[in-house]
């Protein structure tokens, strides 16, 4: 019985590894043959001028980390007033504007809360180089609240994992929150 059992170990053992070799070519190969989009990323920042000026918006329609949702997705947005440059409008209030779900962090046990990241903004005929390119909304956090009760319970052995079962709160922007980002106007 031992020598069966020490040979299949030893055939999955040297398998394994060949098999997973394989894999990664295929994977490879697929990935090869797909035109993937890469997000617009921000290089030559000159550091010459700090001037910023804000840009509020807020979102079309709402979202939710725990809805139908999904990485990628584009949203739209509606800026809330008018951006100038010495007197100059350079975005009125009401454009729509666009943005991309980069990211959402589904909320996780012991009170983690979930979160959604924008990126990848575009407003009309604005340099997108020339906008900061990230905005983050998190859910309630309800681990400054678990964790101490954890560390009071885990001296009894079943107790102090039961507060695994807590979950943070959910992502939600809504038609009420103001997202604001950065426009650097003087960015080469």
């Amino acid at each position: 019985m031992n020598k069966l059992f020490v040979l299949i170990i030893s055939l999955i053992c040297f398998t394994y590894p060949a098999y997973s070799i394989e894999k990664d070519f295929i994977v490879e190969e697929f990935l090869l043959n797909k035109n993937i989009e890469k997000p617009i990323v921000n290089d030559n920042y000159n550091y010459q001028s700090t001037k910023r000026l804000p840009i509020k918006m807020t979102v079309l329609t709402p979202i939710k980390s725990e809805k139908d949702i999904f990485e990628g997705d584009n949203i739209e947005l509606k800026v809330m007033e008018n951006v100038f440059i010495d007197k100059k409008i350079i975005i009125k209030k009401n454009t729509i504007c666009t943005a991309r779900v980069e990211t959402i962090i589904k909320n996780g046990m012991n009170g983690i809360p979930a979160s959604i990241i924008l990126g990848n903004f575009y407003i009309p005929d604005i340099d997108s180089n020339k906008l900061q390119n990230k905005y983050e909304k998190f859910g309630f956090d309800l681990s400054l609240l678990v964790y101490p009760i954890k560390w009071v319970l885990t001296p009894l052995p079943p107790l102090g994992s039961l507060t695994n079962f807590i979950k943070g709160g959910h992502a939600k922007i809504s038609k009420k929150d103001i997202i604001t980002i950065k426009y650097y106007p003087n960015q080469s």
